[in-house]
């Protein structure tokens, strides 16, 4: 940094990083024009650190989503969104510069940030809807998010910093986090993603027995933590009650998301836990009760289920078009829509249901 530049909270994240990489220094990749004047990415930069414990791998670290200038926000306790990403790639032998693709994902996650308002936070998840490394032949094809084993909070003159790490997991290993959570899937695994460093050519934790085995052990002891889940594709559509006609109420689910939402309930409700799922449109809120029942106001439906709904709904709830209803809940019906999934430029490239 121009030492005209009045940058602490910059500074202080240089500091920390000095603390474990000494007089290393690292590629670093700015950014020419602002986000704020038009520019491209939000990010002001990505430093990318040489490390090779616990295998040789790139240390990524962001500086952007923090305030490293002046002060700007009314929050004195955190510094701008409160956290920097932080990200570990396995390093080849022979490679002296990182890979393009994990400075787009990281910028990426600043449009994402900076579009949505949305903060990560250590045990969030994110679907990426397709390889992580566009084109890769790679089973990660979503990110978890946990605290860097390296480097701890910090406080700041303009607020507390977090450091976040991405790390790349499969679509099953998506699955049981949100059936379960994503720090026990993480800490299951960490014999086999040692310092939750992402390697593009790992398979699924899952395959390896004793892990499956913790992570279904901990989904049956303690449910989901998943209490919260945005899905595109959820919809609702008022019955007709004619004298002649009748159609019931309908809630409308998109094919992708709707087998582990029916795993959600069992792990939501049947430990005595709400799930809400919400869109752009609407809000849906499954609740426990002694009777199943529901109504709607102001764009909420409550769902109210028991037992025995929860067995009826979760087990019709997988992922292929279709309209049913439950025995155990007259007046309402379930409608699987297809999902179409798109890459970048909007062309379908898989359709699920």
């Amino acid at each position: 940094m121009s030492e005209e530049v009045n940058a602490p909270g910059w500074d202080a994240i240089d500091l920390e990083l000095g603390k474990i990489y000494g007089e290393q220094q690292p590629k670093h990749y700015g950014t020419m024009i602002p986000y704020a004047l038009g520019g491209p990415d939000p990010l002001d930069g990505i430093s990318a650190y040489k490390s090779e414990t616990p295998v040789p791998h790139w240390h990524f670290v962001t500086y952007g989503f923090s305030e490293l200038y002046e002060k700007e926000s009314e929050n004195a306790e955190h510094s701008g969104y409160g956290f920097e990403l932080t990200f570990r790639l396995v390093r080849k032998e022979d490679e002296e510069e990182p890979p393009a693709w994990a400075l787009n994902l990281l910028q990426n996650m600043g449009r994402y940030v900076f579009g949505s308002g949305n903060v990560f936070r250590s045990g969030d998840y994110l679907d990426a809807n397709g390889p992580i490394c566009l084109g890769a032949d790679t089973l990660l094809t979503a990110l978890a998010f946990t605290h860097d084993p390296e480097l701890p909070a910090i406080d700041t003159t303009n607020g507390h910093v977090e450091f976040i790490q991405m790390v790349g997991i499969t679509g099953d290993e998506l699955e049981a986090m949100q059936t379960w959570n994503t720090l026990g899937v993480l800490e299951a695994g960490l014999a086999q993603i040692p310092g939750y460093v992402t390697d593009l050519s790992r398979d699924s934790l899952l395959e390896v027995p004793a892990i499956a085995e913790a992570v279904e052990r901990g989904m049956e002891q303690e449910g989901s933590n998943t209490g919260f889940l945005f899905v595109d594709q959820l919809g609702w559509e008022p019955g007709k009650k004619g004298l002649f006609k009748k159609q019931p109420d309908r809630v409308k689910l998109g094919a992708k998301q709707a087998g582990i939402i029916g795993k959600l309930l069992r792990g939501r409700i049947l430990k005595q836990k709400d799930l809400t799922l919400v869109s752009q449109e609407i809000r849906v809120i499954f609740e426990p009760g002694e009777s199943a029942g529901f109504h709607m106001e102001d764009q909420e439906v409550s769902i109210r289920l028991n037992r025995e709904a929860v067995t009826e709904l979760s087990q019709r709830l997988v992922p292929l078009e279709s309209e049913f209803g439950l025995a155990s809940l007259p007046g309402l019906s379930f409608q699987i829509v297809k999902t179409h999934i798109k890459d970048q430029e909007g062309n379908v490239v898989e359709t699920i249901g």
